[in-house]
Parts: structure tokens; C-alpha cells; sequence
């Protein structure tokens, strides 16, 4: 076939010119595949972004027009464009240039209630949202510019008597919790419910009126690059995953008044494999926190490589300046939290930490259901963590009598607490308190300056390292009503007055090696019924 050089040089030429026309239609293909449909620019469609025209109907005419052709871009150019609810269609990918803010409306007459089909305890909080879809498919919100809520705004706003009414009886009919005089009246920033494929990226969120963003019951959820800061008003979340599978949040930052990245279970369903990596996050309450509704529970989590400090405001509605917890879990309303993993944290200022409840508040998702049983905690594991500046507080896992927190690891922590504490509180007798809202700070002032653990079943711990700023005679460790402990490598400061180093009470079967005894005089000491306890390769003199 090639036996003229001619030939054969003509014939190669011809099968890779047509190669890569094959392949330039592959790619053509490809890309007009990955493409949007198409670009619809809201101010085609009349919207002004001179910062003070009302824009609801001219961007919901461009999402309606953009869904009629199968979806695509609905595009905000650079401008402030004021508008309220906008309701998102199937396919449709809001886009916001470099310059751009939306602003959200002042008049809440301009966020209509909205019921959502899917029932959960959220039914009690509000029906509005400045960006709503339910049971959507492929939905974006991205690009370089802002979303503003104004939520200062509505700061003391509450429904009216007759709003109250109206969606008490909607609710009712459907067999769905009722507001019953606590329904905020405050829209959300975005509220996704039963949404498949989401993808937030990028843009610049301030300022709700109530949680920033809440992807309820939704499946596949990217949130990526985001910028949040939510100091306008109480309940200013970063971000709510309710009941939300295959969720990847990733090289966030946020700066809060209330709770950072939430993972909340308010109806039947779990939240569960989930990823948070690669963020920054600062609150005044707990910087990332499973609970407290917790009905459908938590499942197959990770979180790693984040970065946890104190809010960079001064001044707040809710919380504290030095924030709550930094790593908060927490089972209170039934439910199940299992299989949680934890690494490389920084935590720089809060007030604890750590803290880890299994309590009984036992709210039903929907009214007339039966109070859930106590639920679970367990298999968690938290690894690779510094902290400084943990307040004399000190950190608590805590379970109850009768159902302990089970499988516990903490491991490779480092944690510099406040101190202060005295030999008074050693003894002090801490309340169950079952039924009481979970938080890092519900004890008080704990029996130990470090962890104080309680009602736990499987607890190991590896290489500890416990200092403190002022002098504290409170041990490091307290642990009561523990079964099979494992405690390795501790080194954690202590006072010559102080109670012990490591307080154990009621504790069955534990382990203690590779441990170095400090200042106190006691480095051990038992109460109540201990049985089988070992002592193995400690360094017990003391330094």
C-alpha cells in the first residue's frame, strides 16, 4: 500500500488531518456539552442595579426565560441590584460578575411565605428567602461579586398576627409543626430544599436576617470559595446542611455571630458524607457544630486542614467574643452521630476547644410523633490539634447514665488553657442537666482545667500535651463513670496544691502508660468504685 514514498507521506497526512478534526469535533462537542445553554443578563430583562429600583420581576423574568430553554447563565453585570425573593428554576446557574451586589430588599412584604414540602422542625423558624428552590436539579449560585441581606433590617421583626394565622394553617393541614409565637419573620439568604447538584462557588454572602444559607434534604452539595460574614442579626449561621447527603465544603471563610458551618438534622433524614476541608472559620458561637437538632443524625464525616480563631468583631448579638466551642458534637433530640474523623485544626481563642454531648432534649421532627429515645455518639476520632488560648472553662464529653458516648480517640492534641481554676472545683457536683440546650459551657467551670470526661465506653487517649497560662489546681484530666480507658503519652501541667494530675472515678478498666507525673503531689488518684486499673512505664517523679 505504501510502496511509493509519495503516497505514504500523502496517506499519513490525510489520517492525521482527519484525526484531529475528530478530535477538535470531540472537543467542540465536549465543550458545547459542558457549556451553558445559554447567557441571559438580567438588565436585558430590565433590571437597573442602581442600588435602589426594585428588581424581583425583572430577575425572576430572566431565570423563568432562561428555564423555558433548558437553562443556562442568568448573569448579573457590575451594579448593586435590590430585590426580594427570587425563586431559582431547574438547570439555571445565577452568575455575578466582579462588582456586582445583590441586595436583598428592606420590605419584608417583599419575601412572600413559602411553605417547603418537606417537613422538619425548621417549619418553626421562618418561610422566607431571598433566594429559594425546591426540589431543583443542577443549580448554581457563583462568580466574584456579593449577596447582601441588609438583615440589620429586620432585626426585631416578627410575624404579624394574621401571617402567623395563615401559616399556622397551612402547616396544620400538613401535619407540620406550627410556629407557635416564635416564628422569626426573617428571611434566610438562601434556602435550597430537596435540591440535587448544587454548586455555590466564590461569591461574597453578608448579611442575613437569619442563617446565611440552608440546604435542606439536598443531595450532592458543593459550597467552594465562599467568603461569609454574618453579623446583622441573632441566628446569623454560616451555613445549615440539614439532612443533606454527598456534601463537599471546601477553602471557606466566615466570620459569624452565631454557629460556623452547621451540620443539622431537623427532620427524619441524616446528614451524612460530608467533607469540610481547607477552611477558615471565625464565630462567636461554635465554629463547626453537628447539632443540636439531630433527629436523622450524622453519618460517615471528615473534617481536616481548618483553621478556627476568634471573631474579628467586637461587639455582637449572640455568644461571646471569644466564641463557644471549636469543634462542638452534639445528639440531643434521638438520632445517631457515627464515624466522625477529625485532623489538623488550628484553634486560636475559644472557650473550648472541644465539646462532645449526648443529651436528651427529645424534640419529634414533626408535631404529634412520639418523643425519640436517647440516641448515640460514637466512633469519632480527633487527631492533629492546637489550641491556645482555651478559656479556665476546659472541655467536656459527656454522656448520660445508661448511655455512654462510645469509641472516643483523641490524639496528638495540644491544648493551652486559661487556668485560674481552684481545688473547689475539683469536688464540685456536676448535674446531669439531660434536658438542657447543649453547649461547651453548661457545666460551668469543669472538675478539670483540660478534658473532663463523662459517661464514656471506649476512650483512648494518645500523646496529650495540657498547659496553662495561671496557676489552676484543678487536675488535667477528670474522668467518671468511664469503661475501658486507654491513656498514653500524657504531659500536661500541674500545681504542687493541686487535687492529682488524673482524677478517676468510677472508672472500670483502664490502661495508664508512657505518662510523665509534674508538680502535683498526687499523679493519681481514685474515687468511688475503680476496679482494674494499671499503672505501666509512667515517669512518676515528679518535675
Amino acid at each position: 500500500m505504501f510502496s511509493d514514498p509519495i503516497n505514504k507521506q500523502t496517506t499519513v497526512a490525510f489520517y492525521f488531518a482527519l484525526s484531529m478534526v475528530l478530535i477538535t469535533c470531540l472537543m467542540q462537542q465536549r465543550a458545547t456539552a459542558e457549556a451553558p445553554h445559554g447567557l441571559y443578563d438580567v438588565t436585558k430583562f430590565g433590571a437597573v442595579g442602581d442600588g435602589v429600583t426594585l428588581n424581583t420581576a425583572a430577575i425572576q423574568a430572566a431565570i423563568d426565560a432562561c428555564a423555558e430553554k433548558n437553562g443556562g447563565t442568568v448573569l448579573f453585570p457590575p451594579g448593586h441590584f435590590v430585590t426580594g425573593t427570587v425563586y431559582l428554576k431547574d438547570h439555571v446557574h445565577l452568575r455575578l460578575d466582579q462588582g456586582t451586589v445583590i441586595l436583598g430588599s428592606t420590605d419584608i412584604a417583599d419575601y412572600p411565605p413559602t411553605l417547603c414540602k418537606y417537613p422538619s422542625r425548621s417549619d418553626r423558624y421562618t418561610a422566607r428567602a431571598l433566594i429559594w428552590g425546591e426540589g431543583l436539579e443542577d443549580v448554581a449560585i457563583m462568580g466574584l461579586g456579593t449577596i447582601d441581606g441588609q438583615g440589620a433590617h429586620f432585626r426585631d421583626n416578627v410575624a404579624t398576627a394574621t401571617e402567623m394565622e395563615e401559616i399556622s394553617k397551612a402547616l396544620a393541614q400538613e401535619g407540620r409543626y406550627t410556629p407557635n409565637g416564635i416564628f422569626f419573620n426573617r428571611p434566610f439568604l438562601i434556602r435550597l430544599i430537596s435540591c440535587r447538584d448544587v454548586l455555590v462557588e466564590n461569591v461574597t454572602l453578608r448579611n442575613s436576617a437569619m442563617w446565611m444559607q440552608q440546604y435542606l434534604d439536598c443531595d450532592f452539595v458543593t459550597i467552594r470559595g465562599i467568603n461569609v460574614f454574618n453579623h446583622g442579626c441573632r441566628n446569623n449561621d454560616m451555613m445549615d446542611i440539614d439532612g443533606c447527603r454527598n456534601v463537599i465544603i471546601t477553602g471557606c471563610f466566615g466570620d459569624t455571630d452565631d454557629d460556623g458551618i452547621t451540620l443539622k438534622s431537623t427532620g427524619v433524614r441524616a446528614t451524612e458524607h460530608v467533607v469540610i476541608s481547607n477552611c477558615i472559620l471565625r464565630s462567636r458561637c461554635n465554629a463547626i457544630k453537628a447539632g443540636t437538632e439531630s433527629a436523622g443524625g450524622f453519618k460517615d464525616i471528615t473534617i481536616t486542614n481548618c483553621v478556627i480563631q476568634r471573631s474579628a468583631t467586637t461587639t455582637g448579638l449572640t455568644g461571646r467574643a471569644e466564641g463557644l466551642a471549636g469543634i462542638a458534637l452534639e445528639i440531643v433530640d434521638g438520632g445517631t452521630l457515627d464515624r466522625i474523623s477529625i485532623s489538623n485544626i488550628v484553634i486560636e481563642g475559644t472557650t473550648a476547644p472541644i465539646f462532645m454531648r449526648l443529651g436528651n432534649r427529645a424534640r419529634p421532627p414533626k408535631p404529634g410523633d412520639p418523643k425519640p429515645p436517647v440516641g448515640a455518639l460514637r466512633n469519632v476520632s480527633i487527631s492533629n490539634v492546637i489550641a491556645t488560648g482555651a478559656s479556665k472553662t476546659g472541655c467536656v464529653i459527656a454522656g448520660l447514665p445508661g448511655y455512654p458516648i462510645e469509641n472516643v480517640s483523641l490524639s496528638n492534641i495540644r491544648i493551652a488553657f486559661a487556668g485560674g481554676g481552684h481545688r473547689e472545683d475539683a469536688i464540685r457536683d456536676i448535674p446531669e442537666v439531660e434536658t438542657k440546650y447543649p453547649e461547651c459551657i453548661m457545666f460551668g467551670d469543669l472538675p478539670a482545667y483540660g478534658f473532663y470526661f463523662r459517661h464514656v465506653k471506649g476512650l483512648r487517649l494518645n500523646d496529650l500535651d495540657l498547659t496553662y497560662e495561671k496557676p489552676d489546681a484543678r487536675p488535667a484530666l477528670f474522668a467518671e463513670d468511664v469503661f475501658n480507658a486507654r491513656i498514653a503519652m500524657l504531659s500536661a501541667q500541674s500545681e504542687k496544691g493541686a487535687a492529682a494530675q488524673v482524677v478517676l472515678k468510677d472508672v472500670r478498666n483502664a490502661l495508664i502508660t508512657g505518662c510523665v507525673a509534674t508538680g502535683a503531689e498526687t499523679f493519681l488518684r481514685q474515687e468511688g468504685a475503680c476496679e482494674d486499673i494499671r499503672l505501666m512505664q509512667n515517669d512518676l517523679i515528679r518535675r
